[in-house]
């Protein structure tokens, strides 16, 4: 059998597009020494760990020693940061402007929604919608009235879910 350079990271490289990505552990590539490639999630001699796009690995587990407090049982742990140190901070004053621009988008959402919701319940006509011309055939009939129910259930869905989220907002 010959092999061809440069095939086994293609090989592997399809193999791993294969699995779907587990932030579980590390990927290392080992060459050893007659030239051989692998890849595993241990690291051996000759192993250097992957930087793979799409692919999160999980941070080693280590745990820290335990802190004595002055009286000679550990300390409680401070806790953990909600986010990270790196993680972007928005000022206060511009929370509250994309806020206001939240709350006027939804606004103008749900007056269109309720505008909609009138015309729905307008053309229904309390279930007695006036039939069309290509509607000779009364199953026809129905079959659009059923669909005006259902649009009229939707649309009142959308307009309470719009006034749950406007009332979501601080």
């Amino acid at each position: 059998m010959r092999r061809l350079p440069g095939a086994a990271p293609l090989l592997a490289a399809g193999l791993f597009a294969l699995v779907p990505a587990q932030a579980q552990s590390t990927v290392y590539k080992c060459v050893d020494e007659r030239g051989r490639i692998e890849f595993t999630d241990t690291a051996k001699r000759g192993c250097k760990p992957l930087d793979l796009p799409g692919f999160i690995s999980a941070p080693p587990l280590r745990q820290a020693p335990a802190r004595q407090a002055g009286n000679g049982r550990p300390a409680a742990t401070p806790p953990a940061a909600s986010s990270p140190a790196s993680f972007p901070r928005v000022s206060s004053y511009e929370q509250k402007a994309r806020d206001d621009d939240r709350r006027g988008i939804l606004n103008e959402e749900l007056r269109n929604e309720e505008k909609k919701l009138a015309d729905l319940k307008r053309d229904f006509n309390n279930g007695e919608p006036e039939r069309q011309g290509n509607e000779k055939n009364y199953a026809k009939y129905q079959e659009r009235v059923a669909q005006m129910r259902d649009d009229i259930a939707r649309s009142e869905r959308n307009v309470e879910a719009l006034k749950r989220e406007i009332a979501n907002i601080k």
